[in-house]
């Protein structure tokens, strides 16, 4: 039915709507404490909110129904994994969290290895998030552009000017509200733009059936035969390079699904910060844990929509819907049968997918880059007025990076030449540091004799290995043929290294002190 002016006015209203509750719901920030934690009383609940709204993005949106619609329901097996690793990092990871009385997933480190090692890991965390979360803030514009596109808005824009817009608009609204509201502001408004964008999915679902002209017997029949019903893959036939480059088959995405979920979600500032605003050890425990059912269950949910997105157009090939990828699948359906409004409300939800994923980085960042590298270095004399100060100055500046950031990846994607898929882009960069981050929290844990050297030679070795074994630039400078590993292993492969060189470290210099 088209984006009308009526669309227009609805996703306005919805960001200065977005911006005002925001800061309401904060309250007053008095400390940095306040600040990054919210004085450590928030609910565990909204706790598990933020958190699965953290890992949202406009991406889950729009491409999860198109992996169902092109595929089948294999990409739920990452999910199952996810859910253990949260588990363990219930578990093991957070008692520990939770009595040292830590504000960054990073402190641990410095009690165990010393500073030098806090600060390599903190400012890796930084580097990598800065240009992941430029990736999602780019890939943000993606699906608005496609939606534009076809709705005929802007239809004198090229995709570059739109792509810029929605990546100053998103930004610009979610600093405001960040800025002044600190990680409470966050936290609330991850709950409601939660209800937002599934809201808005929900209705596009209900819509979709009412227009099915099928019942429910015939839609089961045609998915069957079709192999959309498919969910588990044993990979049974296949060979061990073959079994290991397939991320979907069932042992590989469990176990590697875990690995990545205990990196994820036991050494990111970004998850960890959340879980230590409950201020209790069995809050925390409860929020991470149901945030692994709840995101699966939002993950089938999105797999639903795109079955029922095959059902609808009868399975047609992108030729026959005059689509130029899979992704654009949701797309075309929200604006070729939204009611007026309901597509505003729709990309409102959009924003609000986005909004949630960056206001939890900025906020992250900015503790991340307050209390591991400017408080050791310059803060002995700060107060709480002062270290308030400093952290809403770090927000603002991470605010602007982030753009920076996104405006170049959206420079690098829009030039000629072919371009790796976004998504493939933000889960390489984070690939490749969650192993080392895993490896060394693991060797701080586990292993007591490696220090601090140890400790660093072997955090660098497993980040500069992961550049050659995992499929990528490098690999064309390497002789013979590349292994390629499913990307739930880059995890995995980068811990074991870190660990690995590390012990090893240890025993040669053992062994060379003790014949010197």
């Amino acid at each position: 039915m088209g984006f009308t002016l009526l669309d227009g006015i609805v996703i306005v209203v919805y960001l200065i709507a977005v911006a005002v509750f925001g800061i309401w719901a904060a309250g007053t920030q008095k400390s940095s404490t306040d600040y990054f934690l919210g004085g450590r009383n928030m609910p565990w609940w909204a706790i598990l909110f933020s958190v699965v709204a953290t890992e949202t993005s406009t991406l889950t949106f729009i491409s999860i129904p198109a992996v169902a619609y092109g595929s089948n329901l294999t990409f739920l097996q990452l999910t199952f994994g996810y859910i253990l690793g949260r588990i363990i990092v219930a578990i093991w990871f957070l008692p520990g969290y939770v009595k040292g009385e830590m504000t960054t997933a990073y402190q641990f480190l410095e009690k165990r290895f010393g500073s030098g090692m806090r600060k390599a890991a903190s400012s890796t965390f930084i580097i990598t998030r800065l240009l992941a979360d430029g990736v999602r803030l780019f890939a943000t514009a993606i699906p608005l552009a496609i939606i534009f596109r076809f709705a005929g808005v802007f239809e004198s824009w090229g995709d570059g000017a739109v792509y810029l817009l929605a990546i100053s608009v998103i930004s610009l609204v979610t600093l405001v509200y960040t800025f002044l509201g600190g990680i409470k502001a966050v936290i609330w408004m991850d709950v409601v733009q939660m209800v937002v964008y599934l809201g808005g999915a929900l209705f596009a679902l209900v819509l979709m059936l009412g227009k099915i002209p099928v019942g429910f017997a015939e839609m089961f029949t045609t998915l069957s035969d079709s192999g959309k019903f498919e969910l588990i893959k044993w990979g049974g036939g296949l060979t061990f390079r073959e079994f290991i480059a397939d991320p979907y088959v069932f042992w590989v995405a469990l176990f590697g699904g875990a690995i990545f979920s205990i990196a994820s979600h036991g050494t990111d500032q970004l998850i960890v910060q959340r879980l230590l605003a409950t201020g209790d050890l069995k809050s925390s425990q409860k929020a991470l844990v149901w945030s692994g059912f709840v995101a699966s269950a939002q993950f089938a949910f999105f797999l639903f929509i795109g079955l029922m997105l095959f059902v609808f157009y009868g399975g047609a090939d992108l030729v026959e819907l005059n689509l130029r990828t899979t992704d654009e699948i949701f797309a075309k359906f929200i604006v070729d049968h939204m009611p007026i409004g309901v597509a505003g409300l729709i990309i409102a939800s959009l924003f609000a997918a986005a909004m949630s994923s960056l206001s939890s980085s900025l906020n992250a960042l900015a503790s991340s880059t307050t209390y591991d590298l400017l408080k050791p270095v310059y803060g002995a004399n700060w107060d709480q007025a002062k270290e308030l100060w400093i952290s809403r100055l770090t927000t603002i500046f991470w605010g602007f990076m982030l753009s920076g950031s996104a405006f170049l990846f959206t420079w690098l994607q829009l030039s000629e030449g072919e371009q790796p898929a976004v998504v493939e882009l933000g889960l390489g960069i984070a690939s490749y540091t969650y192993g080392g981050l895993l490896g060394i929290f693991m060797l701080g844990r586990l292993f007591n004799r490696p220090d601090k050297t140890d400790a660093m030679i072997g955090f660098f070795s497993g980040l500069i290995a992961l550049l050659f074994m995992v499929e990528g630039a490098l690999q064309q400078f390497l002789p013979g043929e590349g292994l390629t590993i499913a990307w739930p292993l880059y995890t995995l492969v980068g811990a074991v290294v870190v660990i690995a060189v590390a012990n090893g470290s240890y025993y040669l210099r053992l062994v060379v002190s003790r014949w010197s």
